[in-house]
């Protein structure tokens, strides 16, 4: 098992909102950990896509001009699902 080392921060949180999350028995720090972990991999998603959109689109045009080059065993409900 691989130990996670953790790191003590301070945040600045809504007074209503943290008093609700005592009386709920939330863990507030356990929240916080997997939002910003949620955050942390919606960003480089968002990002990787970002960089790699021109090849995206490259392939997307070679696509066009030359159709998929697995065409003829790609099948779809009503036969090849791509067109040359």
């Amino acid at each position: 098992m691989v130990a996670t080392v953790k790191r003590k921060t301070s945040l600045t949180l809504d007074a209503a909102a943290l008093d609700s999350a005592k009386a709920l028995s939330i863990n507030v720090s356990a929240v916080a950990e997997a939002a910003l972990v949620k955050a942390i991999a919606e960003v480089r998603q968002q990002r990787w896509l970002e960089e790699n959109a021109s090849a995206f689109a490259e392939q997307s045009d070679w696509h066009e001009r030359n159709g998929h080059p697995l065409a003829d065993i790609i099948a779809g409900s009503g036969g090849a699902s791509w067109s040359r």
